[in-house]
């Protein structure tokens, strides 16, 4: 809320339309939290997700119990069944199917916000509100610059007919659209730059930069006796643990961050590399072996969500190698968060959303212009020379990431501004 004054919030009905599973890390680590802040104004939500491979995925016991478990909380789940097989029409025949249930919470709820996270979910929401009677307000929750991502990952051809359509769809959700979320202030400039001081566009509508926050709560664990735990359970007690958390290959630059690893070996011979990743694991494996790291000086695996605190609070130091392209100027990354959550000084390369800012503004790790050795070993000599860095990567985090504090606050102010005097007002 804005300083001098509180915020009156009225409750609003809300529908959350995201195109991806309930079990995804993600919307676990990212959708539910928000939508629980959002509960602390009294809203009504709705959430609608897509499941892949539904019927092998989910028994009717598990989708019951998930259901009450949320509806305890507040959250009314919905789910539709994401298609994969041909691509492009499977997303085509789920906007329609996303499209007929929008319509039918927005008669059935008498839905106040359709938020869309992403392009295909506030499509849906657009399409519906246009074949309804009532018209909700439109929050596109934009994140990343999908068309662009799609592009620069090389899963489409630059100007190709997807791109093309999806830049035309998003030019007139653009349009459509009652209010705006955008991850970095380097997107707000390109898409918004009106917004930076009055925090509106040029038509009036909100704009919020939200980056990908994280519940500090979850990394208050990550003191010494789960740093001394983890590394005893993992044999590394007295080494130098460097960690990687997340996907490789696409945006995320494998080669490089393994030759970081090398590096770091090479200029520490204690130097043990922790990987925690969803995919590819033996792929990884055969990678850390050909540049000579031996069983006893890695672990690669996959674990879940709320056990990721205790293996960052085992590490040392952390790395972030995105491929820097125009697409990830609009890119918040959550490890970025979780890292410095954890206390972690960052090693990461420039380029990507407001990480270069951040990280060289607060002292919190190292940014690198080129992916060579040198840079490398630089970069880790600069972070032996910081004194008080763990603390100070804690405090950055609490004051730029902090789910309840930075999130929570945005997303309900958000609400009420989206809605107008009709529902919410500063006194």
């Amino acid at each position: 809320a804005h300083s001098g004054g509180f915020r009156i919030a009225m409750p609003a009905r809300s529908l959350y339309i995201c195109y991806f599973g309930l079990r995804q890390p993600l919307l676990q680590t990212q959708v539910l939290p928000y939508l629980r802040e959002l509960l602390k104004d009294g809203h009504d939500l709705t959430l609608l997700t897509f499941e892949p491979e539904f019927s092998k995925n989910w028994t009717t016991e598990q989708l019951s119990e998930e259901r009450e478990r949320l509806a305890v909380e507040g959250i009314d789940w919905r789910h539709l069944p994401y298609h994969r097989r041909f691509s492009a029409a499977a997303t085509a025949y789920d906007i329609f199917r996303g499209t007929l249930k929008v319509r039918g919470f927005i008669r059935e709820k008498s839905i106040d916000i359709l938020h869309g996270r992403v392009h295909v979910p506030t499509l849906m929401g657009a399409l519906a509100r246009k074949f309804s009677r009532r018209k909700p307000k439109l929050l596109f929750d934009i994140r990343g610059f999908f068309p662009e991502e799609y592009t620069d990952a090389g899963i489409w051809p630059e100007n190709g007919i997807l791109y093309r359509s999806a830049k035309r769809v998003e030019k007139w959700l653009m349009k459509e659209a009652d209010g705006f979320v955008v991850l970095t202030e380097k997107a707000r400039g390109i898409l918004f730059p009106e917004s930076k001081p009055s925090g509106y566009d040029r038509l009036g509508r909100p704009v919020e930069v939200i980056p990908c926050c994280v519940d500090m709560s979850r990394f208050g664990l990550a003191d010494d006796s789960a740093r001394n735990a983890t590394r005893q359970r993992l044999g590394i007690e007295g080494r130098n643990v460097v960690v990687y958390v997340g996907s490789f290959g696409g945006w995320y630059l494998t080669d490089e961050m393994l030759d970081f690893f090398e590096t770091a070996r090479a200029e520490d011979p204690t130097t043990f590399a922790l990987i925690l990743t969803q995919r590819e694991k033996d792929k990884i494996t055969g990678h850390l072996r050909k540049r000579g790291f031996s069983p006893d000086d890695f672990f690669v695996e996959s674990v879940a969500p709320d056990e990721i605190p205790a293996y960052l609070a085992a590490s040392d130091l952390a790395v972030s190698f995105i491929k820097a392209c125009y697409s990830k100027l609009s890119s918040s990354p959550t490890k970025i968060a979780e890292y410095l959550a954890a206390g972690l000084p960052v090693v990461a390369n420039a380029g990507v959303g407001d990480v270069d800012d951040l990280i060289d503004s607060k002292n919190v790790g190292v940014i690198i212009n080129d992916f060579t050795p040198k840079s490398y070993s630089r970069a880790l000599d600069q972070i032996k020379k910081m004194n008080g860095i763990r603390s100070r990567c804690r405090e950055t985090a609490a004051e730029e990431f902090d789910l309840e504090k930075t999130g929570g606050v945005k997303y309900r102010l958000l609400y009420d501004r989206i809605l107008g005097d009709e529902h919410g007002r500063e006194n």
